[in-house]
């Protein structure tokens, strides 16, 4: 039987300099997901117009279903216009008061919850009250032995010390870039180097395992008991947008499949370092590397 995770949270269309693509990490988590064997499966909410029947004809082509995407009849769909730098990295002005921003909460939900192996949430969603209170409210709904995987993706001004705080409470898993973790360290006034961030971060919130991206200088996973350190897999950058996410998606799928740190830590990285390769978030993944990802579980 597949293992089900799910990505909750924004579903958008980005406005690249190339054209629009579809957006939000939701998304492109599953989608990865799916592709390394799993069944992946998008929470989110779109508006009753043009782009949101568009969004759901998208999903159709990556196999994703629509069944747990809301359709609102007030907010429009929502956008963000990004722009590309000459390293391939992203900046992000993202559309505010939109559909995602009011993800309703229903029975179906809780449903989805209880049978979830695991879920991806960000601070991008919880931005706003309505999709704030649904995302929290499905993260306790699911199994004690579910991954909650704080994918932190902060963007622009829409995060706080309380969002992370109560995100980081909820969550077993957190992901973040070693940007990123210098701005967790400040808000949550913690000292020190990066090994003593993460040791911190583990003990506060009884974490079981913290993933740290840092670009070409690769990645480190740390369990508490054990640390990966992997230098990266190097290619020539296309764009980065997507790559955190197939990152999450490959370190989800070889945590649930007993794979050991190292093995997680070098499969995310290759799988990141091939959607790098490629424009935009959702490329085909080619079958040696799916097959790779895909090792027997041992658990």
């Amino acid at each position: 039987m597949k293992r089900l995770l799910v990505g909750i949270g924004e579903l958008l269309w980005d406005l690249l300099p190339t054209g629009r693509e579809l957006g939000g990490a939701p998304a492109n988590f599953a989608y990865h997901v799916t592709s390394l064997g799993g069944e992946g499966v998008v929470v989110s909410c779109v508006g009753s117009d043009e782009e949101g029947q568009q969004i759901a004809d998208r999903l159709h082509t990556l196999s994703l279903s629509c069944e747990y995407i809301a359709i609102d009849q007030i907010h429009p769909t929502g956008a963000a216009s990004v722009e590309i730098d000459v390293e391939g990295k992203p900046s992000y002005i993202i559309h505010e008061d939109v559909a995602w921003d009011f993800i309703p909460r229903t029975p179906e939900l809780a449903k989805l919850a209880r049978r979830a192996d695991a879920v991806c949430f960000g601070t991008l969603a919880q931005r706003a009250k309505v999709s704030r209170a649904t995302i929290q409210a499905f993260l306790k709904e699911t199994s004690g032995d579910a991954l909650r995987i704080f994918d932190i993706n902060l963007r622009q001004s829409f995060y706080s010390r309380d969002v992370i705080e109560e995100s980081l409470q909820l969550a077993n898993v957190l992901k973040l870039s070693d940007e990123e973790l210098m701005v967790v360290r400040d808000l949550l006034s913690l000292c020190g180097d990066a090994p003593m961030i993460l040791r911190e971060l583990s003990r506060r919130y009884n974490l079981r395992l913290i993933a740290v991206t840092r670009g070409e200088g690769g990645s480190i996973l740390y369990s508490g008991e054990e640390t990966s350190i992997h230098p990266g897999h190097q290619t020539e950058v296309v764009d980065t947008v997507g790559a955190g996410d197939s990152f999450t998606a490959a370190l989800a799928m070889g945590v649930l499949r007993g794979q050991s740190l190292d093995s997680i830590n070098s499969n995310a990285s290759r799988v990141a370092a091939y959607v790098c390769s490629r424009p935009g978030a959702t490329p085909e993944l080619p079958d040696e590397l799916r097959n790779v990802v895909k090792s027997v579980d041992r658990v």
